[in-house]
């Protein structure tokens, strides 16, 4: 009952922001944004407004609370894939059991890639559940099997706890794919901003491993804890992710500044990258993690990484999880396919 409750309103946010342009002018009541030589896309602009005007663009400082609101607006913001399987388990972790979530295709019964991915949400909101809808239509759309993994949240769980998790998550499936039904050898890393940066650590502590990851997918990733770039101080206000909810973010999960500096915590300042996974980085125009994810993409390639870059200009942070955008399912759903064939290239 609640994801059918969930989907109608997801539909019902579509058709919102589908309205003609003329009702969207009417409903933001100011202008385009352009900032950068970008346009901000007019049903992002739209859904930011309306936000604004219902309260629900106010963050909370209390971490139960936003938990719930992000829950909350998960829900509306991805439909529902069906035709998925989708199974929860356990695997041994460093501080307890990690819970993962398999999604597959209904049906399929060869093995195939696996995509083992890290969810979003500042390493201290966000769960299996907020990135559900993401994970099943990556599933359906890449045709790899894909992990999702339950890693330890700030701030109960400090860094490293969540890279920790992750990596143990990584060779534990690496080493146990047999009981995966997944390919050996044939498993790669993806995750948005905060799981961004945990697939990027992942794919730099287990470069050398007997079965390294084979890919890796980063979707606006963090990846330098200072917030010292251009695009930081563009859109540190109004535009979904705020320099505010950054530093907010930051507190729970790097309170000591010395940790900043490390490449578990900003994989960006590592002194070496060769070596690592093939990647695809995407990234956001309107978006305060534009340029560091950026320049980590530049950074792979001028370590001879092969690695794919592409920056939707009119997006904003968390687009990877707004299937409710009138072209929001297509982007998701190219940002899978390619992913897909990353995997099954290398």
């Amino acid at each position: 009952m609640r994801r059918e409750r969930a989907n109608v309103l997801t539909r019902a946010a579509r058709r919102l922001l589908g309205l003609p342009r003329p009702v969207l002018d009417r409903l933001i009541g100011a202008p385009p944004v352009t900032i950068d030589g970008r346009v901000l896309s007019r049903p992002v602009q739209a859904l930011i407004a309306l936000g604004e005007r219902t309260g629900n663009s106010v963050s909370s400082s209390d971490v139960t609370s936003r938990r719930r609101d992000m829950r909350r607006a998960a829900a509306i913001g991805m439909p529902t894939r069906l035709g998925i399987h989708v199974v929860d388990r356990f695997l041994p972790g460093p501080a307890g059991d990690i819970g993962v979530r398999i999604y597959r295709r209904l049906g399929e019964i060869q093995r195939s890639p696996a995509i083992i991915y890290f969810h979003g949400g500042g390493w201290v909101v966000g769960d299996l559940d907020t990135h559900d809808g993401t994970c099943r239509l990556l599933a359906d759309v890449s045709g790899c099997a894909v992990i999702a993994v339950d890693y330890r949240l700030a701030p109960e769980h400090r860094f490293p706890a969540a890279v920790d998790d992750a990596v143990a998550a990584f060779r534990w499936i690496a080493e146990h794919h047999d009981d995966f039904g997944v390919l050996p050898g044939r498993i790669g890393v993806m995750g948005d901003s905060a799981g961004g940066n945990l697939a990027a650590v992942v794919a730099q502590r287990c470069r050398h491993d007997e079965r390294p990851p084979v890919a890796q997918v980063l979707v606006y990733p963090a990846t330098n804890a200072h917030f010292d770039s251009e695009s930081h101080r563009l859109f540190a206000a109004g535009f979904v992710l705020s320099r505010e909810d950054m530093e907010w973010f930051r507190g729970h999960y790097l309170p000591e500044v010395a940790t900043w500096d490390s490449p578990a915590a900003s994989p960006l300042l590592a002194d070496d990258l060769r070596g690592v996974a093939p990647a695809l980085v995407v990234t956001a125009g309107f978006d305060p993690l534009r340029d560091e994810g950026a320049a980590y993409a530049e950074r792979l390639e001028a370590a001879d990484v092969p690695c794919e870059y592409r920056c939707y200009d009119d997006l904003v942070h968390g687009f990877f999880g707004m299937g409710v955008l009138p072209d929001g399912m297509a982007i998701i759903s190219e940002i899978c396919a390619a992913s897909g064939k990353l995997m099954f290239r290398c």
